[in-house]
């Protein structure tokens, strides 16, 4: 934790904007690695471990299935680790922004599992606050840690997050919003962190035919979700030995690669990876299927409603992906992907 962070810290127990105090028991330069820290205000206190400030209460055990994956299968998904630029690709396409505009940028990643896009932000020059409730953030704190302090990881929860309203010029959310309780929840906290001007980018699953489809998948996700991490990881190894063969034939098969849509995993087959990246890629993405507790696909139209009902503006939205701003002006925008 680096000690510049400090400042757009809070109390998420009390809400008072004093500021905490930093106890330092470990440091190395100007990254905190073991402390703690204190609200003056109603004495809680929060620990400071390996690098990482740990706001997280009890709800973490919910999400386990993502501490055992993101720090299993850390680098698979980050570029300069895996040797792609898949991560970067999507990161711009959903998000919207234009690199340039990236850079400076004080930037909230909210979920950040691994570190797969805040790993992306950093190296185009924004500075990060990563966040997770799971133990996935000690995978993007490995993960992001070469980046000459832009990137800042902590552990809270995205219903408590410990920071300052109105001090972050973008905020992020990809892949987090089904996963949590309360989705509608989840979407309304994120607005407040923006300071005018700054742009709002969601992405979710879609309440589309896809759940109508995977029949296979959501039978198996009534029993799976309930199993321990060792069994689920089972389920999802099998079902991959078994179907990625079909799969990656069929991927290469234009006309009928569609048919990937109605199988039990979560087949994954972009040419830029070798045979093994794909394999080990479905996988990750099958046992992301099987394992969560909460997977609550949304509307993006009622996400569209949810986000202007907070305030923003110029808000729109396409099947997976919400966009909004908080007054001011627009930020530069990349060329948006074909839906």
């Amino acid at each position: 934790m680096y000690r510049h962070i400090v400042d757009i810290l809070a109390c998420p127990g009390c809400g008072n904007d004093q500021a905490l105090d930093l106890d330092v028991t470990e440091e190395a330069d100007d990254d905190v690695i073991t402390g703690s820290l204190n609200c003056p205000s109603c004495k809680a206190t929060f620990p400071v471990t390996n690098g990482i400030p740990r706001f997280a209460g009890v709800d973490a055990d919910d999400f386990d299935n993502f501490d055992f994956q993101w720090n299993k299968w850390s680098a698979i998904q980050i570029d300069r680790l895996s040797g792609h630029t898949l991560s970067e690709d999507r990161f711009l396409a959903d998000s919207r922004w234009d690199r340039e505009w990236l850079k400076g940028k004080w930037i909230l990643d909210a979920g950040c599992g691994a570190g797969r896009f805040a790993d992306v932000a950093a190296s185009l020059g924004a500075n990060v606050v990563a966040c997770d409730l799971s133990g996935a953030i000690d995978a993007c704190r490995r993960t992001t840690i070469d980046h000459d302090g832009r990137v800042t990881c902590i552990q809270a929860s995205i219903y408590d997050l410990p920071l300052r309203a109105g001090v972050f010029d973008a905020v992020y959310c990809f892949g987090v919003i089904q996963h949590t309780p309360d989705p509608a929840r989840t979407i309304t906290t994120l607005p407040r962190f923006l300071k005018d001007g700054g742009s709002l980018a969601l992405n979710f699953y879609e309440r589309d035919w896809r759940a109508r489809v995977q029949l296979v998948k959501y039978a198996l996700r009534a029993i799976t979700r309930r199993l321990s991490t060792r069994r689920n990881l089972a389920v999802s190894r099998a079902l991959v030995a078994g179907l990625f063969p079909l799969t990656s034939f069929l991927s290469r098969i234009r006309v009928i690669r569609q048919i990937n849509h109605f199988m039990p995993i979560a087949g994954y087959h972009p040419p830029s990876l070798t045979r093994e990246q794909q394999r080990t890629w479905t996988l990750l993405d099958t046992f992301d299927w099987y394992g969560p507790k909460y997977e609550i696909r949304q509307n993006h139209r009622e996400v569209a409603d949810l986000v202007a009902n907070t305030g923003l503006t110029g808000v729109e939205s396409r099947p997976g992906l919400v966009w909004a701003q908080k007054g001011g002006h627009t930020p530069e925008k990349s060329e948006p992907a074909a839906p």
